[in-house]
């Protein structure tokens, strides 16, 4: 009895000494198992692409306008001034209203200038009578001339006293002329049509001949001036393009077309007329005059307005959607752009202008670059991406949710 028992236990023993090397073998092969599956799904999940969308570049012809603000101005004013002096008698217009040219605006009392009208017409009258009665002599004189009556010395006396004659009569009638003409100042009129603002004079006034203060101010509106101001070096880069042609205009003038304060448009445009011929030295900017049309007077001297000003057709021009550009802490423009390779690399670019919501590329793009649109902060330069061209539905939602101008670092 005693040696079966023993023979049992150490049949027990041997069984559990030999399951626990299996039990590791196996373990262990299970595990190198597992982790192989691991790695391959790993270097499976490795190897897929980012998807990217991108826009295609390419060129097409823009019309290039610029907004600036500026201010409207009279087309012609007008500064009344008395020409005469005297008191006032009379304000012969309502205050606001439109007038023409040549129409009495106030009457100057005319009773001295009247009579001054009236004494140099006499005195021209006087004149006359003297001339005639002196060329009669002269006239009489010349038939006796060269006989016993009359010496030549008389004759040439009497000659001279009718050209003295003549000579005050000349006189005389310029004398005339000053007195009607002073006495039609005593009507003041405006030389210009359009609308008169208020009076600084009322009836019983005195008023000056050369006076510093104006009766009253005349101002044409129809059409009306619009001042703008641009800046020097954006007025030379549109010099430039005109030049080299890059920019185009029709009838060789920039049309203009304005948004009032109010934000609605003119319905009228209007041309752009001269640049002025010095540039500001403390603004480093020019002032741009354009002209518009304003037969309703609804365009009225100092009103804020936003000229955009058409400056040119730019044939080749290259618009890349905002979404698409970043930019560096130093405020560089940049886009991704997928090489043929599909791999990503950064282009520096410069974006001149905003045009809806995309830029305007003038450099760092030719026609057939992709640029990357979405998807941008699933890659860096380097990687190889899976480019999907974006559609404009797809731009849309693109552009919803992406942030233009990104700061990058």
């Amino acid at each position: 009895m005693t040696n079966l028992k023993s023979d049992t236990r150490g049949l027990h023993m041997n069984k559990n000494r030999g399951f626990t090397p299996l039990a590791v073998v196996l373990m262990l092969s299970g595990s190198l198992a597992l982790t192989g599956c691991d790695d391959k799904q790993a270097q499976q999940g490795g190897q897929q692409m980012p998807a990217v969308g991108v826009v295609t570049v390419k060129t097409e012809p823009l019309q290039i306008t610029t907004e600036l603000p500026g201010r409207t101005s009279a087309y012609r004013i007008a500064e009344v001034r008395p020409q005469v002096s005297g008191i006032i008698l009379k304000r012969n217009f309502k205050e606001g209203s439109d007038i023409e040219a040549g129409v009495s605006l106030y009457q100057i009392d005319p009773a001295t200038y009247q009579a001054t009208y009236d004494s140099a017409k006499g005195d021209l009258a006087k004149a006359q009578a003297a001339a005639n009665i002196a060329q009669l002599t002269v006239n009489r004189y010349q038939k006796l001339l060269g006989t016993q009556y009359i010496s030549k010395q008389e004759y040439d006396q009497a000659l001279a006293d009718a050209q003295q004659a003549n000579a005050a009569v000349t006189a005389a009638k310029a004398a005339v002329e000053t007195a009607r003409i002073n006495l039609a100042y005593t009507k003041v009129t405006s030389p210009i049509s359009g609308r008169i603002g208020k009076s600084n004079v009322t009836e019983g006034a005195l008023v000056q001949n050369g006076q510093a203060t104006a009766l009253a101010t005349v101002q044409q509106l129809d059409p009306i001036y619009v001042d703008v101001t641009q800046s020097s070096n954006d007025f030379l880069r549109l010099k430039q393009e005109l030049a080299n042609g890059t920019l185009k205009q029709e009838n060789g003038k920039a049309k203009v077309s304005l948004i009032t304060s109010d934000g609605i448009k003119f319905p009228q445009d209007g041309t752009l007329e001269f640049s002025d011929v010095t540039v500001d030295q403390t603004t480093g900017s020019i002032t741009l005059r354009a002209i518009f049309p304003n037969p309703d007077h609804t365009l009225l001297p100092g009103m804020f307005v936003r000229a955009r000003l058409e400056e040119g057709l730019n044939p080749n021009a290259i618009l890349v959607p905002q979404q698409g550009v970043t930019r560096t802490p130093r405020g560089d423009a940049t886009v991704l752009v997928v090489g043929a390779d599909d791999k990503v690399e950064t282009r520096p670019i410069v974006a001149s202008q905003a045009i809806g919501d995309k830029w305007l590329v003038t450099e760092g793009l030719k026609a057939g670059d992709r640029v990357v649109i979405s998807g941008l902060q699933k890659v860096r330069p380097g990687v190889q991406v899976k480019a999907q061209e974006v559609t404009a539905d797809n731009n849309q939602q693109a552009a919803s949710g992406a942030q233009p101008e990104q700061s990058k670092s």
